[in-house]
């Protein structure tokens, strides 16, 4: 019959196509199966013998090392409602505090720059940059931008960072990340920690298929990679580059860090950077602390090293269409982009892991393919079962030993990547996802196959893989409650709850004092008190307002909060709350310095707005007072016992007192020696520092020796001494008796 002879054509074609597809999945799987055996041999040699010799770095060694300043990047292109739940987050949880965050926007994406703008107001170490092209550009324009705006920071604030930190704007960020980074920066050019997406409904298995990749690919492929090869890939998120590694990759391009038209800049960095001969490293760095009774093991299979891991965790697409189009930008930067921008490398070992980058272009079809044939032969088997009498079709592929020999290796093998695939992903996720890992291989074969059709699609309409626009994927952040609060501005308040009339502030503003803030200065000219500005500083926060009786402090708080935290926070302890201190200050904690003030108390830690000069003057009598200088108010109480000034003066005169006292830093802001972030940059260099504030601004160039003795000067002039107001108010009590 006509239709067998059409069928057994059809059975003849795909012979032989399973023969080639048949061989193709040998060779890569035999390579795949060589990155197994180096793995675990090397995990145990170092095991059985270097582990043996020399003990693991433990997590309290992260902190021996002074905080460098860092900065972190982060490409921000319609992200509004993300970015500052990341700030927030990054804020509250991260266990360092000398770090800066700038984000880039772009001009045409107002939403995004209102939303930075509002966090900017609540954290001053994050920082708004806006592009100088309209977006969406690619993400390493958008990169060069920044890392212009933070060369430009670091002149203006005197500052220079030790490590530049590639991170998205949904990123959650592992508690110790910058401590690890801190720790490897001086000593590596290039630090990559692992990424592990965050878990969805056990049936989204486009989202899942990410995390079986990433545990596979950040638990053994990377870290073989490092070793034979040393060189790392970047995964554009959770990379510190040493400031060595980023000037060179600026001298590299003429200027430019990152290469505007690579869809996957990180994945170019890192062989840009191996030519140069930096050192990359790969850190999987297990945070395990001590504990009398370990507690189980949250999820069955689970591997307490590998769940401690320091790492970044996100969200990763949950839709198809989101997904293949992220993944074919990653195919078309790392395949073509990659093989058109590197080539091939003179090192044998490199090109090795170059090919096994680049042999996905082919894989995914095959592995597609595969899929395709299985189907069809499963089919022809049930036919055959059903019909006792059909052709014994699959008879074409009997009696070819070697086929049989590479049909049953190719078994072996997939065998071996099923059981890799359940042992990485079970170490962190456990072993139900594990387990599930083994079905979404199906699934991610057909994304993948998906991608790489787009990949070549968009290539072929552009001509050039170095033309293809960025096609940017959006992501989720997880909730983690509350809003960014947009602060009004203190003028605002101010005319708001009638304190001063719209013409008394403009009359401030032309009249301000040199060397003094506008709240200052009308507190100095008597436009309003002291308990008049604290209001709306409170109110502006979100805090409670109190005044401080600086004779009640308990001297057993005083001692428990260390004079350079106190020096450095500008913050006096008031009571205990529960088991929450509450400390006084006269401006804004911001998130960072209060989560950084309750790690170094070891409790937890809130703050209310004190008057103007209380906690300056708290500062000077309970931290800073030398042996032998007199107390102020016990000055004024004397003159009161002595009967020079009459009593009921006291409280007014120490109120007059306290609330004109000025510190060096208002001053230098003031005068624009310093803007308000450069000076709280430069105040955490200076919290490890021995010498005096203005010895240490002089050392770092900030100002002259000159300056200083005349900022000092301004300084004694514009706070009045308790001596000197005494000698005026017995000026006028001798006035009016003369004059009764």
């Amino acid at each position: 019959m006509w239709w067998l002879d059409v069928f057994s054509s059809y059975l003849y074609a795909l012979s032989v196509v399973v023969v080639v597809i048949a061989v193709l999945i040998l060779v890569s799987g035999l390579d795949d199966f060589f990155i197994d055996v180096v793995y675990w041999v090397r995990r145990c040699w170092r095991s059985l013998f270097v582990y043996q010799t020399r003990e693991r770095t433990r997590y309290h060694e992260l902190y021996r090392p002074a905080e460098r300043p860092l900065a972190i990047m982060v490409p921000a292109w319609q992200e509004t409602g993300v970015i500052g739940h990341m700030a927030e987050l990054v804020a509250t949880t991260l266990d360092y505090e000398n770090y800066h965050i700038f984000v880039g926007t772009y001009p045409n994406d107002p939403d995004t720059q209102r939303d930075v703008d509002d966090v900017c107001a609540r954290f001053p170490n994050v920082h708004k940059v806006v592009c100088a092209r309209p977006g969406p550009t690619s993400k390493a324009d958008c990169l060069n931008n920044v890392l212009d705006a933070i060369l430009q920071f670091e002149r203006r604030a005197r500052l220079t960072f030790e490590g530049f930190i590639l991170h998205d704007a949904e990123d959650v960020v592992c508690e110790h990340e910058l401590r690890l980074f801190n720790y490897l920066v001086h000593r590596k050019d290039l630090i990559q920690i692992p990424v592990y997406p965050f878990e969805r409904q056990w049936n989204n298995f486009t989202s899942l298929h990410y995390l079986d990749e990433f545990a596979e690919l950040h638990g053994k492929d990377v870290p073989v990679r490092e070793a034979l090869a040393g060189q790392v890939p970047s995964a554009g998120v959770g990379t510190c580059f040493s400031r060595r590694a980023m000037l060179a990759l600026i001298e590299d391009g003429n200027g430019i860090a990152f290469d505007g038209q690579s869809l996957t800049e990180d994945y170019d960095i890192g062989l840009r950077l191996k030519e140069r001969g930096m050192q990359e490293v790969f850190v999987r760095f297990p945070v395990l602390r001590y504990q009398r009774r370990p507690k189980c093991v949250e999820k069955f299979g689970q591997s307490r090293a590998e769940a401690n891991v320091v790492c970044v965790r996100e969200y990763f697409p949950d839709r198809l269409a989101t997904a293949v189009r992220q993944k074919s930008r990653w195919i078309i930067g790392i395949v073509y982009q990659g093989y058109r921008t590197h080539g091939w490398k003179r090192s044998p070992v490199l090109n090795y892991f170059l090919w096994r980058d680049r042999k996905g272009a082919i894989n995914n079809f095959v592995s597609f393919a595969a899929m395709l044939i299985m189907l069809q032969l499963g089919a022809i088997s049930l036919l055959q079962l059903a019909w006792a009498d059909a052709p014994r079709f699959v008879s074409i592929f009997a009696g070819q030993r070697w086929f049989d020999v590479v049909l049953v290796a190719n078994i072996a093998l997939m065998g071996n990547r099923m059981l890799q695939r359940v042992i990485f992903v079970s170490g962190y996720y456990g072993v139900k996802q594990g387990l599930l890992s083994i079905p979404r291989l199906l699934w991610g074969n057909l994304i993948n196959f998906l991608a790489n059709l787009r990949a070549i699609r968009q290539i072929i309409r552009c001509g050039d893989p170095r033309r293809v626009a960025w096609d940017k994927t959006t992501h989720d952040f997880p909730s983690i409650g509350g809003e960014n609060r947009a602060k009004r501005s203190l003028d605002e308040m101010l005319v708001a709850n009638g304190v001063v009339s719209e013409a008394d502030l403009h009359d401030a503003r032309v009249h301000c004092i040199d060397g003094l803030q506008l709240g200052s200065s009308m507190i100095h000219e008597g436009r309003i008190t002291a308990g008049q500005l604290a209001a709306p500083i409170a109110e502006q926060i979100g805090v409670p307002c109190e005044r401080v009786d600086l004779a009640s402090l308990p001297s057993e708080l005083l001692r428990a909060v260390p004079r350079h935290v106190a020096l450095h926070y500008a913050v006096l302890p008031l009571r205990m709350d529960g088991s929450t201190l509450v400390l006084a200050c006269e401006s804004y904690v911001d998130p960072v310095s209060l989560a950084a003030i309750a790690r170094q108390l070891g409790r937890r830690v809130r703050y209310v707005i004190a008057y103007k000069g209380q906690v300056t003057v708290g500062l000077r009598r309970w931290y800073t007072q030398a042996q032998g200088d007199r107390d102020p108010h016990h000055l004024l109480e004397m003159a009161a016992d002595r009967g020079l000034i009459a009593r009921e003066r006291v409280p007014h005169l120490w109120d007059g007192y306290v609330s004109r006292q000025v510190m060096l830093g208002e001053i230098l802001v003031a005068q624009g020696h310093l803007d308000e972030v450069a000076f709280r940059a430069l105040l955490l260099s200076h919290a490890r520092s021995e010498l005096r504030l203005g010895e240490f601004l002089i050392g770092q160039g900030v100002i002259s020796a000159d300056t200083l003795h005349r900022l000092l000067r301004l300084q004694a002039s514009l706070q009045p001494s308790v001596t000197s107001l005494l000698e005026q108010e017995c000026a006028d009590f001798e006035q009016l008796e003369r004059a009764s």
